[in-house]
């Protein structure tokens, strides 16, 4: 039957079966005149979802909630919402994904808008497409030209330490260089994560899916730790990045050595370890990252000498072999 109408307190709202399903909700309006183009609206979306299928009628602001509730990552969803609000999902094409990418972040790399538009904008469509609500889509991603950045070395890292005045900033940078953490998390850590006794620290994660992990205590984190004065708290009592730029900065003109972010710490972190033979799947577990692909494809470098295959025969039996040799 078709959508009626009736009043709850001072509002209008409809009910009514459309095409074989049951509807009943508030127009939210005082006006029974508005309220009737509303439900009449309500029941042609329903017969055209019904007769063409539910893609013609789905918007991306309902793919978006959608996407929420299954408690996908939320991270630069407000911005790309506010810009397609209730544009239907199919008039949405990867030409205007990309466009929206330009009009988001004018001023952003490429790296940006395809981080902060594209894959979230992807995500959002094929998640819904996943249910058999509209089609997949595929986007190109802007072409990003990598560049070698210079990572932090554990000299970098002391001279860093002894030339700030103030343990707690020593404590940070060496905590972000010793355990892969991101300046976000490490400004999170409490002084209730630290486990002196058994040498580890929890670092909270960085999204619904992400649970956290325990870190290892090198005894140099151990000590910076322990020169802090403060135990109560925040471990590091900085509250922001952007409080401690300016300490940051004056500790590494006073050392002398080359201006390094927070980043370039985490960056340290796995490069410095797949130079020492670690492999990428280990250094992806303990430095936080999800795919040892990543860390692999954006930290592994080669630093072997040439004649670094001389590893492949470097065994026992090879070893009294070329003894036997030169003695002959």
């Amino acid at each position: 039957m078709p959508l009626k109408l009736y009043r709850r307190a001072k509002i209008w709202h409809y009910r009514g079966t459309v095409a074989g399903r049951r509807l009943r909700g508030s127009t939210g309006s005082q006006s029974k005149d508005i309220a009737q183009r509303i439900a009449a609206e309500k029941e042609q979306r329903q017969w055209k979802g019904h007769l063409d299928g539910p893609a013609s009628v789905l918007t991306f602001a309902q793919a978006a909630m959608m996407y929420r509730q299954a408690q996908k990552s939320d991270r630069f969803l407000s911005p790309i919402e506010d810009y397609w609000k209730n544009t239907p999902i199919k008039q949405i094409t990867a030409g205007a994904i990309r466009s929206s990418a330009i009009q988001l972040y004018p001023t952003a790399g490429p790296a940006t808008r395809n981080r902060q538009v594209i894959v979230p904008t992807q995500a959002i469509i094929n998640h819904a497409a996943e249910h058999e609500l509209c089609p997949f889509i595929r986007v190109k991603r802007f072409p990003v030209t990598k560049t070698e950045k210079t990572p932090a070395t554990w000299e970098w890292v002391l001279a860093f330490m002894a030339a700030t005045v103030k343990p707690n900033l020593a404590a940070l940078c060496c905590f972000m260089y010793l355990t892969g953490a991101r300046i976000t998390q490490a400004l999170r850590v409490a002084w209730s994560d630290v486990d002196f006794k058994a040498r580890k620290v929890f670092i909270k994660g960085t999204g619904k899916k992400d649970p956290g992990r325990w870190a290892h205590m090198p005894p140099e984190l151990v000590a910076a730790f322990a020169n802090i004065p403060e135990r109560d708290g925040l471990v590091f009592g900085i509250t922001s990045r952007s409080n401690c730029r300016t300490q940051w900065a004056g500790a590494i003109r006073r050392a002398g050595i080359k201006f390094l972010s927070y980043h370039r710490c985490r960056h340290g972190f796995a490069t410095g370890l797949l130079d020492k033979g670690v492999s990428p799947i280990t250094v992806a577990k303990r430095g936080g990252w999800k795919d040892a692909r990543h860390v692999f494809e954006t930290y592994g470098h080669d630093v072997a000498s040439v004649d670094v295959t001389d590893v492949l025969t470097s065994t026992k039996s090879t070893q009294q072999l070329r003894k036997s040799n030169s003695i002959s």
